[in-house]
C-alpha cells in the first residue's frame, strides 16, 4: 500500500484507539478526544468536503485559532485529494484574498463570527469561493454552512468516493501548502508532498522521542510548518496527546495544567518567560537571590559538562533541588524531556538563562521549504549556541559564499504557480538555497550568522549581518527588540524598544520616573541608562560594528502592529518604512 499522510492517521488510529487524541478546555475542564472518535470525525468531515462538489487538488483555506476542528479540517482535505491551507490569524483581509484566490480553494473553514466577516467582505473578489463552513455557531448567510451540517452532510454521503480519493493518492503527490509569512511581498505557497510530511514527522518524532501518553502543548499558528511538525503530524506518528491552549496570553496556565512532555517555543515566547522569571525574581529576599544566583552558577556549569560528556560539578544537586526543580514546576516544565526552538534567531543570554535552571533548549534551524527543521539538536546530543545538526538522510552544506544548503527527502517540490521562485531556491541538483549565512563545526554542528539578504554595506565597504548584534541588544534587560540599521551609511544605529514587562523594575534602577514604555523611552534618565548598557555590548563588537547611536520607541514591536511576522521575525522594511524619521534623525549632521 502507498504511503501517504492519510494511511499512517489510520494506522495510528486503529493502534491507539481508545487512547487520548486531542484535549481541549470547555467551561473550564480539559475533554479529551480519542483516536477513533478524531479519525470518524475527519472521515465525516472528508465526506462532507466531497458533498460540497470538493475537488482533488483544490484548495481548502482554513482561518482560525488552534482547535479539534482545525485539525480535523486540515485532515479532511487531505483525505478528500484536496490541498489544506492554513492562514494567519492576523492576515488582512486582502492577504486572506490573495492566498484563497492563489490556492484555489472554492471551501474555506472558519473559527467563528469574527473571521467569517473577514471572509464574507472579500467573498464578491473570490468567485471560485463556494462554501464558508463555520466551525463555532451558525448563521444566516448564503452559502455558509455550521459545522454540524457539514458533519451531517458527511454521514449521508458513501465513503466508497472517498476510499477511491484515497486509493488514488501517491507519497509524491501534494499534500499541503504552506504560505510564507512573507518578510516583503506576497506570500509564496511552499507545496509539500505526502512523503515530505511523513519523512520529516518520523525524523522529528523519533529524535524527540515521541511517545504514546505524551502530551504537547498547541498554541503557535498552525498555518507554519513548525506548529504543524509539533503538534499536527508528530502525534500523529507516536499517538501522542495535542491539548490546545485556550489562547496565548493562557499559555502559562495551559503549561501549568497540562505539564508537557515536548515543549516548542519561538525565540519571543522564551524570552517573555525568562522576562517574567527575572521581574519574579527581582521581588524575592535577598536570602533568596544568593541561593538563586548559586544555584544558577551550578545549573549554568553543569549545563556545559553535560555537553562535553562530563560530570556535573558538586552541589548541583542540591542546587536543582533548591530552586531547578521548583521553577521547572512553577513553569510547568517539570515533566518536560525536551524543550526546543525555532522560527527566528535567540540570543546566547536567553539560552544560558534557561541552561542555568537546567532546562537546555534544544535549537532547530530549518524553513517551510525543508518541510520545518533541516537541522535539530537532541537531549543527548546538543550545543548551546548551535542550531542542532543535519535529519539523519538529509544533507547539509555551505556554499563557497558562506550560504546554509539543504538537500534530502523533507525538500518541498517548489512553490505553488512560481516556476521561476523555485528555480532561485532549489537548484538542479535538489539542494535548498536558503538565503541564511552559517558554518558547520568539526562536530556537524550548524551556527547560522545571519540573512544573505539582510547583511548591512555601510557606506565604508564593511559587510555587517545585523542579527548578532541585535541578539545582543537584546541580553540588555530594558530592550524587548532591537534592529540594526545603517545600510549604505558612515556607521550603524539601532531602534530599541522598550519592554513593557520590565518598565517598572528598570526605571527604578536608571532612577527614572517613568511608569510606562512610552515614558522610559522620553526619558532622557532612562535613555542615559540604556545608552550606558549599550556601550557595553559596543565594547564586544569589531570598530565597524559597533553602534553610534540609539533611539528608544516606546511601542513594542508586535505581529498587530506589522512590525513582526506570526512567527515573531522582524519585517525590516516595514519597520524602515514606519520609523523612516526617527531612522534619519540618527543620522542627522553625520
Amino acid at each position: 500500500m502507498t504511503q501517504t499522510v492519510p494511511v499512517r492517521f489510520e494506522a495510528t488510529a486503529r493502534r491507539y484507539a481508545d487512547g487520548p487524541a486531542l484535549a481541549v478546555k470547555r467551561d473550564g475542564a480539559w475533554q479529551t478526544i480519542t483516536w477513533r472518535d478524531y479519525h470518524e470525525a475527519v472521515l465525516r468531515a472528508a465526506r462532507g468536503l466531497l458533498a460540497l462538489g470538493l475537488e482533488p487538488g483544490k484548495g481548502v483555506v482554513i482561518l482560525g485559532y488552534n482547535r479539534p476542528e482545525w485539525f480535523v479540517a486540515d485532515m479532511a482535505a487531505i483525505f478528500a485529494g484536496a490541498v489544506p491551507t492554513g492562514l494567519y490569524t492576523t492576515a488582512t483581509a486582502d492577504q486572506c484574498a490573495y492566498v484563497t484566490e492563489h490556492c484555489e480553494a472554492p471551501i474555506a473553514v472558519v473559527e467563528n463570527a469574527d473571521y467569517l466577516q473577514t471572509m464574507l467582505a472579500i467573498r464578491e473578489r473570490l468567485p471560485s469561493l463556494a462554501t464558508i463552513v463555520l466551525m463555532e455557531g451558525e448563521s444566516g448567510e448564503p452559502g455558509v454552512l455550521s459545522w454540524q451540517d457539514l458533519l451531517r452532510r458527511g454521514e449521508e454521503t458513501p465513503e466508497a468516493e472517498l476510499r477511491r480519493r484515497l486509493d488514488a493518492q501517491r507519497a509524491d503527490d501534494l499534500a499541503t501548502l504552506i504560505y510564507t509569512s512573507g518578510t516583503t511581498g506576497n506570500p509564496k505557497g511552499v507545496m509539500l508532498s505526502h512523503r515530505n510530511l511523513l519523512w520529516t514527522a518520523e525524523a522529528v518524532a523519533d529524535i524527540l522521542s515521541f511517545q504514546a501518553g505524551d502530551n504537547v502543548v498547541s498554541y503557535l499558528p498552525l498555518s507554519h510548518i513548525a506548529e504543524q511538525m509539533i503538534t499536527l503530524h508528530g502525534p500523529q506518528r507516536a499517538g501522542a496527546t495535542v491539548y490546545f491552549a485556550e489562547s496565548i496570553e493562557k499559555l502559562p496556565e495551559t503549561l501549568r495544567e497540562v505539564r508537557p512532555e515536548v515543549f516548542f517555543g519561538v525565540p519571543r515566547v522564551w524570552e517573555k518567560i525568562q522576562a517574567a522569571i527575572a521581574v519574579a525574581g527581582a521581588q524575592a529576599s535577598p536570602l533568596k537571590r544568593r541561593i538563586a544566583r548559586w544555584a544558577r552558577a551550578k545549573g549554568l556549569a553543569a549545563g556545559y559538562a553535560d555537553q562535553r560528556g562530563e560530570p556535573p560539578p558538586a552541589l548541583t544537586g542540591l542546587a536543582r533541588k533548591l530552586v531547578h526543580d521548583k521553577v521547572r514546576v512553577k513553569l510547568g516544565l517539570d515533566r518536560t524531556r525536551v524543550c526546543a526552538c525555532s522560527a527566528a534567531p535567540i540570543s546566547l543570554d536567553t539560552l544560558e538563562f534557561f541552561l542555568s535552571l537546567g532546562i537546555p533548549i534544544l535549537e532547530v534551524y530549518g524553513m517551510s521549504e525543508c518541510t520545518g527543521p533541516a537541522t535539530i539538536s537532541r537531549p543527548d546530543r546538543y550545543r548551546t549556541g548551535r542550531a542542532g545538526y543535519a535529519l539523519p538522510g538529509a544533507e547539509l552544506a555551505i556554499a563557497d559564499d558562506g550560504e546554509i544548503l539543504i538537500r534530502g527527502p523533507h525538500v518541498f517540490l517548489g512553490y505553488y504557480k512560481d516556476p521561476e521562485a523555485t528555480r532561485e531556491t532549489l537548484d538542479a541538483e535538489g539542494w535548498i538555497h536558503s538565503g541564511d549565512i552559517g558554518e558547520i563545526d568539526e562536530e556537524g554542528f550548524l551556527k547560522v550568522t545571519d540573512r544573505k539578504k539582510e547583511l548591512l554595506i555601510t557606506s565604508g565597504g564593511k559587510n555587517v549581518a545585523p542579527a548578532p548584534i541585535e541578539a545582543q541588544l537584546k541580553t540588555i534587560p530594558a530592550v524587548g527588540q532591537a534592529v540594526v540599521v545603517g545600510d549604505g551609511r558612515k556607521y550603524l544605529a539601532a531602534l530599541l524598544t522598550v519592554d513593557p514587562e520590565r518598565v517598572a523594575g528598570e526605571a527604578r534602577a536608571a532612577r527614572s520616573p517613568a511608569t510606562t514604555a512610552e515614558e522610559a523611552a522620553a526619558c532622557p534618565r532612562f535613555r542615559a541608562y540604556v545608552e550606558r548598557q549599550v556601550d557595553r555590548v559596543n565594547a564586544t563588537l569589531a570598530r565597524y560594528e559597533t553602534l553610534k547611536r540609539v533611539h528608544l520607541v516606546g511601542t513594542d514591536f508586535t505581529v498587530d502592529g506589522g512590525e513582526l511576522t506570526p512567527t515573531m521575525k522582524l519585517k525590516r522594511r516595514v519597520i524602515y518604512r514606519k520609523y523612516a524619521a526617527e531612522i534619519e534623525r540618527l543620522y542627522d549632521s553625520a
